[in-house]
């Protein structure tokens, strides 16, 4: 069969596709938001695509289109399923008619994330059966056992790809299969509420589903054991890649060691205890906690066995943070299998991580947003309270505008607990126009139902920047032509906000005088700072140094710290492949050094 070069997110929105899947949603965040663009680029008419305001949204529209008899899948990051834990946790109970496969990408490392929490253990939690992909092959493969698992068990079921399997490549062969005949429409019935007593026999349901998931998943190919050695490996997700590789750079025989890899929740126990009493040591090594490693160790004592020797995390022999490498697994096995002299300079997978520190893009409108703010505010004690986006970069200097950053949202909601433990503060909290309409609104209200004071900053460049510039419900809707378009300003006055003012965040002098007017005020109030994300911009715009009035006092850099600006010489130069003629440091510099090429945006 013919094979495609795909990316891992790209094979499983299109084995979603072959699947027969007609309702896909999700909220976009990296390493998962290709998969609802790649079913949106490639999909049928038959096929309903959205990106919803947040990922409780995004399921719950799920599981509607599932309990009438659709295939369905969802997409977010592992940080997404906390905001969808709700639903997902009811949804164990409840189950579904159709099909519910729940994407969830973790990020060990982290890559592009504020947390490595590892989706495994809310698969225990919940009772949810979850497959967790190897590479872009099993991905494919693993989300169509996924829909078919949830159709044969009426589940949702999740799978759990890496940053790695996300976004590596890999030739895939496509398999179309076919579609359960399932009569569509919502059937009226009481399995749909989920009264208390309706809770406790589902609840019987989900153990007695779990125990059966256990048997079912002893038959897949990614539960059968290789090697007869006497030392048992157990690995999970891109490690068993990783393993692959350091037994094969190690020239290890299969008569040394049993390879197993460790693909789903449940794992197959019966499988693995059958080994328990024919091996003298196990490794385990998994990304990001001791999940299978401490299930071992639960095996051990339901057996009344003695465990042997166990390396992995909570031996410290596999850390306990961040993403493993070929290098350490290499290390590892090197001392397990008394291997004596120690291979060096193994061609690891990846390169180490540049050491360029993460700042707002050259020209970026939050960079004016927060100055801005800053030249307001730099007589006074003020607290900034930031969120989740691109505009988190903030905290870097020179600007150091975040005091604060804790999840989606949390901007508003923290500010306000800050300025009522300390009234005599001034208060801001930034937040993204994306992350206003996630789960910004509720503290909105929140403060305005509290009699909360507070200075709200919305930076609004009219896309969802930090993942690729997905719409907003401000901007428009991957699911219909033409969208009802939500405008914040509307959103904000019909919460009950009565001071709003809306500004081009290029506009410094006015923006300082709105702010400060704007500061003092009792209640809560909002002000937008409204230019679009540089990446979007289609018109290229320059600024340039006159040279013959430029001292290299280097304020421009200081001030802003834009990355199109260096000091090389005593002279400032401005890359003009990176600038885009924001104008910001037209206004910064004393002197009128630096001149506009074309207008400023407005």
């Amino acid at each position: 069969m013919q094979k495609e070069l795909m990316m891992g997110n790209h094979a499983i929105a299109l084995a979603a596709i072959d699947a027969g899947v007609t309702f896909v949603s999700g909220y976009p965040g990296t390493p998962a938001t290709e998969v609802v663009e790649t079913v949106f680029k490639n999909k049928t008419d038959d096929i309903y695509v959205e990106w919803s305001v947040n990922e409780k949204v995004a399921l719950e529209a799920a599981a509607g289109a599932a309990y009438s008899g659709c295939r369905c899948i969802v997409a977010m990051k592992q940080v997404g399923l906390n905001a969808c834990s709700d639903p997902a946790m009811n949804l164990s109970y409840i189950g579904v008619r159709g099909a519910l496969v729940i994407v969830v990408a973790d990020d060990p490392g982290p890559v592009s994330s504020q947390t490595e929490q590892d989706t495994r253990n809310f698969a225990l939690y919940s009772k949810l059966p979850l497959f967790d992909p190897s590479s872009p092959e099993e991905a494919y493969t693993m989300t169509q056992m996924a829909i078919e698992i949830s159709e044969k068990y009426s589940t949702p079921v999740i799978l759990r790809p890496t940053t790695r399997v996300c976004h590596s490549y890999a030739g895939v062969s496509r398999n179309k299969i076919p579609l359960v005949p399932v009569k569509k429409g919502f059937e009226k019935d009481n399995k749909w509420v989920c009264f208390p007593a309706l809770s406790y026999l589902n609840h019987l349901k989900v153990e007695k589903r779990f125990a059966d998931l256990m048997k079912e998943f002893e038959s897949l190919p990614y539960s059968r054991q290789y090697g007869t050695g006497s030392t048992l490996i157990l690995a999970s997700g891109v490690n068993c890649a990783y393993v692959k590789e350091a037994v094969q750079f190690l020239n290890l025989q299969e008569d040394q060691y049993i390879f197993l890899q460790a693909a789903t929740i449940p794992l197959p126990e019966s499988g693995i205890i059958s080994l328990l009493d024919k091996i003298d040591r196990i490794v385990v090594i998994e990304e990001l906690d001791a999940v299978i490693e401490r299930q071992i160790y639960y095996l051990y004592g339901k057996t009344g066995l003695t465990a042997p020797v166990i390396y992995g995390k909570m031996s410290g022999d596999i850390k306990t943070a961040g993403e493993n490498t070929v290098d350490e697994i290499i290390l590892l096995l090197q001392r397990v299998f008394e291997i004596p002299k120690l291979v060096e300079n193994h061609p690891d997978t990846r390169e180490p991580a540049a050491g360029k520190k993460a700042v707002l893009c050259a020209g970026c409108p939050h960079r004016a947003a927060f100055y801005t703010v800053k030249q307001a505010m730099k007589d006074q004690r003020a607290v900034f309270c930031g969120d989740i986006g691109c505009y988190t970069l903030g905290k870097s200097e020179p600007l150091n505008m975040v005091d604060t950053c804790l999840c989606m949202g949390a901007g508003i909601t923290i500010g306000l607990g800050i300025q009522k433990a300390n009234p005599d503060d001034t208060v801001f909290s930034f937040i993204g126009d994306s992350t206003f309409f996630h789960s910004g609104l509720q503290g909105v209200l929140n403060g305005i139902y509290n009699n909360g004071k507070l200075t709200i900053i919305i930076l609004d460049n009219r896309s969802t920047a930090m993942t690729g510039g997905q719409p907003t419900p401000e901007t428009g809707s991957v699911s219909c032509q033409s969208p009802q378009v939500v405008k914040i300003e509307q959103v904000l006055a019909g919460l009950g906000v009565s001071e709003i003012s809306i500004i081009s965040p290029y506009a410094l002098n006015e923006g300082i005088e709105i702010v400060r007017k704007t500061a003092v005020l009792d209640g809560i109030k909002a002000i937008i700072f409204r230019a679009p994300c540089k990446k979007k911009e289609t018109v290229k715009k320059q600024v340039k140094i006159e040279e013959s009035i430029c001292n290299g006092c280097g304020i421009c850099i200081k001030e802003i710290g834009c990355p199109a600006m260096t000091l090389n010489n005593g002279l400032i130069q401005i890359d003009e492949t990176d600038c885009n003629g924001c104008g910001l440091c037209t206004m910064v510099c004393k002197r009128q050094a630096i001149l506009q090429i074309g207008g400023r945006y407005e």
